[in-house]
C-alpha cells in the first residue's frame, strides 16, 4: 500500500483510483461495506481519509473518542488490500474548503479519481454543505463515478462507531468484534514506565492511550503481534487497561504482560488485541494479594485464549 499525507504532487502512477471516502474511525463492518463497493470497479483501490479526525480537529478539548489511531487504521486498510491510501491533512485550509472546491480541487486535480464511494449520510466540506447529492451532481460534470453504500445493520442494530463505543466501554469486546469485523486493537509505542511489573514478576510492555476511546477499565486476555523489532510475531497475553489505583497513577495506559516471552520491547511497536474482559480494576491488602490475583488473571487469561 501506497500512503500519501497530500492530495498534490502525485505521480500519474498514484492517481485515477477507486477511491471510498471517509473517516473509517474502527474500519468497521458498515466502513468494510463501502470499501467493498469501491473495489468492485476492477481499478486500484484508494482510500480517501482525514487526518486528524475533522472532529478532533473543530472540538479539540472533547474526551478521547477514536476508536483507532492513525497507525491502527493504516494497519487494517493495508489488510483489506488498499493499493493507495491518501491521508489528507485536515487543518484550517481543508476546514474551510466548500465542498465544489473540495471535489475540484482535491479529488479531480490532485487525485485524479475514477470512482469514488461514499456512505449514505456522508457528510464533507466546509459546514458539512456537502451531501451524495453534490457528489452525484459533479460527478456529471467531471465524468468520474459515484456509489453509494447503504449502511449496514446486524440483529437490527446499525453499525457505527458509537454502537462499537458503547460495547467497548460496558466491557463487551467480543461484540464491538461482531460490529467491527475484528478484535478491537490498541497500537502504538512501547514506552518505559515504572517498571513495578517486573518486580513482581509479570513485566509488563507499556502503551499510551492518548487520543483514543477508553474501554471498561480493568483486565483483559489479549493477543499481541509486535510489529517490529527482533521480537516479531504473534502472542498472547493479559493487560491490565487503567490508571493502577494501587500506585495513586491517575493517567489511563495498557499494561501487557505476553505469556512466555523474554526480551526488550522498548521502542517496538505493538498492536494489543482486546479479546475478553476479565474484571475491572481493584486495588488489594498488599503486593502478596496483587501478585496472586495476577496469576488467577493469567490463568483465567490462558483458558480463554485456547478457543480463540
Amino acid at each position: 500500500m501506497r500512503t500519501h499525507f497530500h492530495w498534490t504532487g502525485l505521480s500519474e502512477a498514484d492517481r485515477g483510483a477507486s477511491v471510498a471516502m471517509g473517516n473509517f474511525d474502527g474500519v468497521h463492518l458498515g466502513h468494510q461495506a463501502v470499501i467493498d463497493q469501491a473495489r468492485r470497479s476492477g481499478l486500484p483501490l484508494g482510500i480517501v481519509t482525514f487526518e486528524p479526525h475533522p472532529r478532533e480537529y473543530f472540538a479539540p478539548d472533547s474526551p478521547p473518542f477514536r476508536l483507532m489511531n492513525a497507525e491502527a487504521r493504516m494497519h487494517r486498510l493495508e489488510k483489506l488490500g488498499v493499493d493507495q491510501l491518501y491521508q489528507l491533512p485536515f487543518d484550517a485550509r481543508l476546514a474551510g474548503m466548500e465542498a465544489d472546491r473540495f471535489i475540484d480541487e482535491v479529488l479531480v486535480a490532485g487525485l485524479g479519481i475514477a470512482h469514488v464511494t461514499v456512505g449514505a449520510d456522508f457528510r464533507f466540506g466546509k459546514g458539512r454543505g456537502g451531501d451524495v447529492a453534490t457528489l452525484q451532481s459533479a460527478a456529471k460534470r467531471h465524468g468520474f463515478g459515484v456509489t453509494v453504500a447503504q449502511l449496514i445493520r446486524i440483529d437490527g442494530v446499525e453499525i457505527s462507531s458509537t454502537a462499537i463505543r458503547k460495547a467497548l466501554s460496558d466491557g463487551r469486546p467480543r461484540d464491538a468484534a461482531r460490529m467491527l469485523g475484528h478484535w478491537h486493537r490498541i497500537e502504538g509505542e512501547v514506552l518505559h514506565g515504572d517498571k513495578r511489573g517486573r518486580d513482581l514478576g509479570f513485566p509488563t510492555a507499556n502503551m499510551g492511550l492518548n487520543g483514543l476511546h477508553l474501554p471498561r477499565l480493568g483486565v483483559y486476555a489479549v493477543k499481541v503481534d509486535v510489529l517490529t523489532g527482533p521480537h516479531a510475531g504473534s502472542y498472547r497475553g493479559v493487560a491490565s487497561l487503567g490508571v493502577r489505583p494501587m500506585f495513586g497513577s491517575n493517567q489511563p495506559n495498557l499494561e501487557t504482560y505476553i505469556f512466555d516471552f523474554s526480551g526488550d520491547l522498548y521502542g517496538q511497536h505493538l498492536s494489543v488485541a482486546l479479546i475478553d474482559f476479565l474484571r475491572p480494576e481493584m486495588t488489594f491488602d498488599g503486593i502478596p494479594a496483587l501478585v496472586e490475583q495476577m496469576r488467577r488473571d493469567c490463568e483465567a487469561a490462558r483458558a480463554i485464549l485456547a478457543s480463540v
